[in-house]
């Protein structure tokens, strides 16, 4: 199964950090954010790996070239505009296949273990969404979930931004930028999302304070 992990965005609530440093590569205990995240992949058997690029894209090709000073295989997906996250996968889906595939924010710190994302779908999903409790950081959730499936917009929890995705979710996807959200949320309609909830660590760094709360102290390296 390939992986693709979203870091195209401008980061503009990291700013002036982000001028000229690509969220992604912000560093965590040390290392890069996104060298970590693919360092997680890879021990989970994540090897093929999709990079969307828009903001300072240069810099994550540099840093990471072709992927395999880390082991891996990295494709890129440059974008001249900024496709927002459901854009951006249906642009990168010829370099997906057309079997499911997990993506990944790239802004993201998290312990979650990637072994644990389900391996096959049953008949009736198209998306497998990883969650976690709703953050005292957080003013609202974003998913309702019932019996391992996610029944409807809610407060309840949080999507992590990890997913296991099959490419018909976005048969019907409109062109150009368009948010992830969109599709989630006619797929929920459908009953086609699954959930698993993550009780481990998760940070979605979006702004300063989120930053120079992990920024050292993170864990330890993958």
């Amino acid at each position: 199964m390939k992986a693709m992990i979203l870091a195209a965005g401008m980061g503009r609530r990291l700013a002036p950090l982000t001028n000229q440093t690509p969220k992604p590569l912000l560093p965590v205990a040390g290392e890069p954010l996104l060298v970590r995240q693919i360092r997680q992949l890879s021990q989970a058997g994540y090897n093929d790996i999709v990079i969307n690029l828009h903001h300072l894209g240069v810099q994550i090709e540099t840093t990471l070239g072709d992927g395999s000073a880390l082991g891996v295989n990295i494709k890129y997906s440059h974008e001249d505009m900024l496709l927002d996250t459901g854009g951006g996968i249906v642009k990168a889906l010829p370099m997906l296949g057309n079997t499911p595939f997990v993506v990944l924010n790239g802004d993201i710190l998290t312990d979650f273990n990637f072994t644990d994302l389900p391996p096959a779908f049953t008949a009736d999903t198209l998306g497998h969404l990883v969650v976690t409790g709703k953050p005292a950081s957080r003013d609202h959730g974003d998913f309702n979930v019932s019996n391992q499936r996610i029944t409807e917009r809610g407060d309840d929890w949080v999507y992590c931004g990890i997913a296991v995705l099959d490419p018909k979710l976005f048969a019907n996807a409109p062109q150009g930028a368009f948010s992830l959200r969109d599709i989630y949320f006619s797929a929920i309609a459908k009953s086609q999302l699954s959930a698993q909830i993550h009780a481990g660590h998760w940070t979605d760094i979006g702004d300063l304070n989120e930053y120079a709360a992990v920024r050292d102290s993170g864990f330890e390296k993958k």
